[in-house]
């Protein structure tokens, strides 16, 4: 029989599970099969692995969705603290419940399958399967005045600013180890929060103003003065297009760029919008290493971290 296999790649490997496997052997299996999102998982992390080792490259992280009540701060946390996000672009959901968390409260394990009526009596908050007690943002209410009451009137700041002052309040953390790392936090729909909520209590008697532009000229600037770029972006929304966005004035886009995401492309929306679209845009340079992750990102965003840790200490 007359072979056709020029026309095909490398021939798919069965993967070979061995006690004891760690992240990067498990994902160097996972490669070896390289089908469906195991292989774009597989891909994401060679990506990742070239915009970190890339020391012109400015490196962009973008955060959104729950990920910080369901434990991802931690992994932020870390690429902070490993120099390997140079600007960090988040929610303000995300950064409320991580100084809910930085100032001792916690979120916990429930479950999605529940009265939410009954909830609501007992005064539990559910994102999905996690449970978040009102008691936790009695507590963030007293840590937000005292830490806004610091602030002179009169004063105007950036959101940048404000929220380099929360971090400086707080022990641990991603505003706090941003804020100790100097690395700037962007979160440009922060009235959209519990944090946006509290500063607005606070000015109701004092006169602070946040200047909503002002952080435009140093990201800006930022995206300028990058040789190189890459983005990782966990989700997308506001974080994914203030990242995107601010280079379309640049000469030239992302050089890097991973996205984890679990939303469709065909419905428009930008959370599921491809990377190959940004490339319509200018977004993302034509020659790019670029891969989109299918899938859930408290699985995904672990594994290719774990494993790119694990080769860049290994070297």
């Amino acid at each position: 029989m007359e072979s056709n296999t020029e026309e095909c790649g490398d021939p798919v490997r069965q993967l070979k599970l061995v006690p004891g496997m760690t992240a990067d052997a498990l994902v160097q299996a996972i490669k070896g099969a390289g089908a469906y999102n195991g292989g774009a998982l597989a891909q994401a992390v060679d990506i990742y692995e070239a915009m970190l080792r890339d020391e012109t490259a400015t490196k962009f992280f973008g955060l959104a969705g729950a990920m910080v009540p369901a434990g991802m701060g931690g992994v932020v946390s870390d690429l902070i603290e490993r120099g390997h996000i140079d600007i960090l672009v988040s929610t303000g959901a995300n950064l409320t419940h991580d100084t809910i968390e930085a100032i001792g409260c916690h979120h916990y394990h429930g479950t999605s399958v529940c009265d939410d009526i009954e909830l609501r009596h007992e005064e539990i908050n559910r994102i999905y399967d996690i449970f978040l007690p009102d008691e936790a943002f009695i507590h963030l209410e007293e840590f937000m005045q005292e830490c806004l009451s610091e602030i002179p009137d009169k004063t105007t700041v950036t959101i940048s600013g404000l929220l380099r002052h929360i971090g400086e309040h707080l022990d641990h953390g991603i505003l706090a180890t941003a804020a100790k790392c100097d690395i700037p936090v962007f979160c440009p729909a922060i009235q959209d929060s519990m944090l946006g909520l509290q500063f607005w209590f606070y000015n109701q008697m004092h006169h602070i103003t946040v200047d909503a532009f002002g952080d435009m000229k140093d990201i800006i600037d930022r995206c300028y003065a990058a040789e190189h770029a890459g983005a990782f972006l966990v989700g997308g929304g506001v974080p994914k297009n203030f990242i995107f966005q601010n280079k379309l004035i640049t000469p030239s886009g992302f050089d890097y760029a991973v996205q984890l995401t679990g939303d469709r492309p065909d419905l428009g929306g930008l959370s599921g919008a491809t990377l190959t679209e940004a490339q319509s845009w200018g977004k993302i340079n034509e020659d790019a290493a670029a891969i989109t992750v299918y899938g859930d990102a408290t699985i995904n965003l672990p594994l290719i971290t774990a494993a790119v840790l694990e080769r860049l200490e290994h070297d």
